[in-house]
């Protein structure tokens, strides 16, 4: 037998480091968002100046730390390693929306589904003043290529494919203009179209409408998936109907796609629980010191927080590997 039922010498090898957890070292790179983990102070590199980096909050402020400090990257402990492109002064002002967030580096990260992406045009407002995808970025990690915000390799230089007779739909504006500005060049490479039902309530319509088949699939992403919400009900009953087969239905926990975004990008511990009592969207604006009189202030503040989502590293997990599922299903090849 070839197998050796007691494993190898316990005593090979570096012992005395196992189960220690060693601290990674990553080269600086203007744009990357760190956090003080003394502090909590969260930001962006803008700068590296005298042995200090500068990191710029989601309001604009700055501070530095000592270079040589250890801060945490995406919830990771490491230290800073000499930039291995020019970084800049904070003088020079801040991380705008093109610098982007630093990209996973490690094994099973090259994006959505293992897919490489058509590289984004420079994000611009649409006609309606939205923004649109993140623009890809170039981490020297990676050899020098391009990443989307999803962390996909770009395809340069490919024009979007045309409309897949599948769809992917979202419950509202807010989840589409998400799902676009960290997904939207992997969905173009693709050719995939999100459209949003103004509502969960919507959905058996919306399907009797479009009557899915194998060849025109719906991935469905519905907020607050919970088990005996109003969600649930309503995806468990277009689970088991008659379109069933051709349709997925997947969601994340959080009671509205806000809560997706890390509270960290927005300088805060957690996302505040807000009284049954108080709208979710005005509690939250209130909490925050934002105005919250109308549609068009909960309008103002979701491209402020959308603004502070520059790659997938920015939003929590839960919903990552959801709207990553949707992709594959909607692009799943006929057979």
């Amino acid at each position: 037998m070839d197998e050796d039922r007691y494993g190898s010498d316990v005593l090979s090898g570096d012992w005395r480091s196992r189960g220690v957890e060693k601290v990674q070292q990553v080269p600086l790179e203007r744009g990357m968002v760190l956090e003080d983990p003394d502090s909590g102070w969260a930001g962006a590199v803008v700068g590296l100046e005298a042995g200090n980096v500068s990191l710029e909050d989601w309001k604009g402020r700055v501070r530095a730390f000592p270079f040589t400090g250890q801060f945490l990257l995406e919830g990771k402990l490491v230290t800073l390693g000499r930039p291995q492109a020019p970084v800049g002064r904070s003088a020079g002002g801040s991380a705008g929306a093109g610098a982007g967030a630093a990209g996973r580096t490690g094994p099973g990260a090259a994006g959505v589904g293992g897919r490489s992406a058509a590289a984004a045009p420079p994000a611009r407002a649409g006609s309606d003043g939205r923004p649109g995808a993140a623009p890809p970025v170039r981490h020297a990690s990676d050899g020098g290529r391009l990443r989307t915000a999803s962390g996909s390799f770009a395809v340069e230089q490919q024009r979007a494919r045309v409309a897949l007779p599948s769809r992917i739909m979202v419950e509202g504006r807010h989840d589409a203009e998400l799902v676009e500005k960290v997904w939207g060049a992997d969905l173009r490479v693709e050719g995939v179209v999100v459209e949003y039902l103004e509502g969960v309530d919507n959905l058996a319509d919306v399907l009797e409408e479009f009557r899915p088949t194998r060849e025109r699939r719906v991935g469905v992403l519905v907020d607050h998936l919970v088990p005996g919400s109003k969600e649930s009900r309503f995806a468990e009953a277009v689970m088991r109907g008659k379109w069933g087969a051709h349709v997925l239905v997947v969601g994340h926990p959080f009671v509205d796609v806000w809560q997706s975004v890390k509270p960290s990008r927005l300088g805060l511990t957690a996302w505040p629980t807000i009284p049954r009592s108080i709208e979710w969207k005005k509690g939250i604006l209130q909490h925050l010191g934002w105005p919250a009189d109308d549609q068009a202030d909960v309008a103002r503040a979701w491209q402020r927080i959308l603004g502070q989502v520059r790659t997938f590293a920015d939003l929590e997990p839960q919903l990552l590997g959801r709207v990553e599922e949707l992709i594959d299903f909607v692009t799943e090849p006929q057979g």
